[in-house]
């Protein structure tokens, strides 16, 4: 079957397996990224100042040096180390400690912005520490920052496109792969880039069903 010169149904479906590999890497990257983001969050809304401050100098480093450069020093430790992790762990954990970088200050900014009088209000009713955090601050600060959540979500998708340079055949590597096999750049583009698409959009869209839903709560 051939939708279009010699692009073929093969082809198409070597595509989706790339797009499958994208959507693992982001699936592992951002439960990753959040759990160490939520705990490192927490740490740096709740903890000493220079505990912090420490931890905040450290996550900046991870922001501030290019994703692409993290990848690589990360593939090459793993190979001087001889931990002979696959190239796929490499780029989820990679990933992952780079979305917990801004993770952290996303949750830092949410349980920030929760009122100090219902934290107080909550702590004067006889919750200890712990359940004012479960039962009153987190779910106020989920709300809050539910959607700079989503837009990392979907920053972390667009970022595996970067694995490919340490072998990872996901998405972007797969449409290279076709594009110098058929020689028809515009369309691979193109199937590619609409491919992106029909895996963001549910994202957002869910993403601003439950911002609209709590809304109104």
């Amino acid at each position: 079957m051939y939708f279009g010169g010699s692009f073929s149904r093969g082809d198409f479906l070597f595509l989706l397996s790339g797009a499958v590999t994208t959507l693992s890497i982001t699936l592992v990257a951002v439960v990753i990224g959040t759990v160490l983001g939520v705990l490192f969050g927490l740490i740096r809304a709740g903890a000493p100042w220079w505990i912090g401050n420490t931890l905040g100098a450290v996550l900046d480093v991870f922001r501030s040096v290019p994703l692409l450069i993290q990848l690589v020093l990360f593939n090459s430790f793993n190979s001087m180390l001889k931990l002979n992790w696959p190239t796929f762990t490499v780029g989820c954990i990679c990933l992952g400690i780079y979305a917990s970088a801004f993770c952290t200050e996303i949750v830092r900014s949410g349980v920030g912005a929760v009122p100090q009088t219902t934290r107080r209000a909550a702590r004067s009713l006889g919750l200890t520490w712990r359940q004012e955090l479960t039962s009153i601050t987190l779910p106020i600060a989920t709300r809050i920052v539910f959607p700079s959540w989503i837009g990392l979500t979907l920053g972390v998708m667009k970022d595996t496109a970067l694995v490919l340079w340490i072998g990872i055949v996901e998405l972007l590597r797969s449409s290279q792969i076709v594009t110098s096999r058929v020689q028809e750049p515009l369309l691979i583009l193109g199937i590619t880039g609409l491919i992106y698409f029909v895996m963001s959009f549910p994202i957002a869209r869910l993403g601003n069903q439950l911002e609209k839903k709590w809304g109104t709560q």
